[in-house]
């Protein structure tokens, strides 16, 4: 194949695959080691807070991106990171059945979350090397498909591959709980597997676009000095503490009750919980939420486009807080219906997707500019962070306050953002499809 056939090779060969690679190892650091770490008997505290400092690579994800852009090429970063995740994943395998597995499998967590966010700066630098500015727009709705459904499989069917293989009689008796150690370590090299395929078919199967080269020294400067200046000019926006307060604030009860909800699911009725099996959280959260989830991302994207963002702020703010009750209320009832679980849980997703619209739109707003690219990742990054502090001391909070009052808590902490919603300001058209 010629150089220029490469370079043109058909988007479907390769993009649904990367897309679906990114989303894959986020998802397995964010929410399947939760529950993972629970089923291993891990205490709140120690899952909230270990966790949570997972989020770090994607706080600081914006500052070693020129690295990407110094080093090798787009095309040699996605396929090498492709490969470290997957070791990984396995390294997580190897180490769940040993007696240091906590220490073990976070070690390796952590190589994942590195080598997962750095992946995503090479990525979705490729993405605008390897299409044309027509296919970018067309494949934009594609590449967020495969990222979600990416975040199906990981939340859902590998979670119910483990709730699956923890009742198995191959791995020995269930009843005498040895076997959820091995069935995690099998789930993870199941996903070890699928990198490892990811890499080497990306090698032959990734274009090779012409823009994709190593920089020369000249532009290694250019690159050190531009970033610099994109940092300050961020730093100096009109209003920045207000934006700063938005960004870090908006998700201050989601952040918390992301890292207790699926706890709260797998512990026992007696001490608060609802006595779900790890399959069912697989199905509630990974099929039935992720849909209802997407349903709400979809909704809201239609409803500002139709509205605008201002408009529509207050029902994004409402739709992103307010169904948070519905675990209050699963807390103080714990019902044994499975289906009004299932129905709470899809109340709760819906109004997050729609109410996470007004927070991308925002960071759209604030980027917006001759560097837009650079300030949307530093709003991506200001983003992890409003999600990891919070997150790291939800578990201790959890344990302090039982989930009844920890769950109260988590809608009292609705008030910030609230707050914030009030005092930004953003242009009246701003949303609003033109023409």
């Amino acid at each position: 194949m010629t150089k220029n056939q490469t370079k043109t090779r058909n988007p479907w060969v390769w993009l649904p695959t990367v897309y679906f690679a990114e989303g894959m190892p986020y998802i397995v650091v964010m929410t399947v080691s939760v529950i993972m770490y629970k089923r291993l008997e891990i205490s709140n505290t120690e899952i909230a807070f270990y966790t949570s400092w997972l989020y770090l690579p994607w706080v600081i994800k914006p500052f070693w991106s020129p690295l990407v852009e110094l080093f090798k090429t787009k095309r040699w970063w996605i396929v090498a990171m492709q490969l470290l995740i997957g070791a990984g994943l396995a390294g997580v395998a190897f180490t769940l059945p040993t007696s240091f597995f906590f220490q073990g499998s976070l070690a390796f967590l952590w190589l994942l979350a590195f080598s997962s966010a750095t992946h995503d700066i090479a990525v979705d630098g490729f993405y605008m090397m390897g299409l044309n500015e027509n296919q970018q727009a067309f494949f934009v709705g594609i590449r967020n498909t495969f990222y979600r459904l990416a975040m199906i499989t990981g939340q859902g069917i590998l979670v119910i591959l483990a709730g699956f293989l923890e009742n198995s009689t191959l791995l020995g008796n269930p009843e005498n709980g040895n076997n959820i150690p091995l069935a995690w370590a099998i789930t993870f090299a199941v996903i070890a597997l699928m990198f490892v395929f990811f890499a080497v078919y990306h090698k032959f199967f990734l274009p090779r676009p012409a823009e994709d080269i190593e920089k020369a020294p000249d532009t290694i400067r250019n690159i050190i000095t531009g970033f610099a200046e994109t940092f300050k000019d961020y730093f100096v926006k009109k209003k920045i503490w207000t934006i700063l307060g938005f960004l870090l604030l908006y998700r201050l009860s989601e952040a918390q009750l992301g890292k207790m909800a699926s706890p709260f699911l797998l512990d026992p009725i007696a001490i608060g919980g609802l006595g779900l099996t790890t399959g069912q959280v697989g199905f509630v959260y990974g099929t039935v939420g992720i849909v209802a989830l997407m349903l709400g991302g979809i909704s809201g994207g239609w409803l500002a486009s139709k509205y605008g963002f201002n408009k529509m702020l207050w029902i994004f703010v409402c739709s992103i807080n307010l169904p948070n009750l519905v675990y209050v209320y699963l807390s103080y009832v714990q019902p044994t219906n499975y289906y009004l679980v299932i129905s709470a849980v899809a109340v709760e997703q819906l109004g997050y997707g729609l109410g996470f619209t007004a927070y991308t739109l925002f960071m759209l707003y604030v980027s917006a500019g001759q560097y837009k690219t650079a300030h949307f990742a530093f709003s991506t990054g200001i983003m992890a962070l409003g999600m990891m502090l919070p997150g790291m001391a939800s578990g201790w909070l959890q344990e302090l306050l039982g989930y009844q009052h920890f769950f109260v808590w988590v809608m009292i902490c609705t008030i910030p953002g609230f707050i914030m919603a009030k005092l930004i300001k953003v242009d009246k058209d701003f949303g609003l499809k033109k023409g």
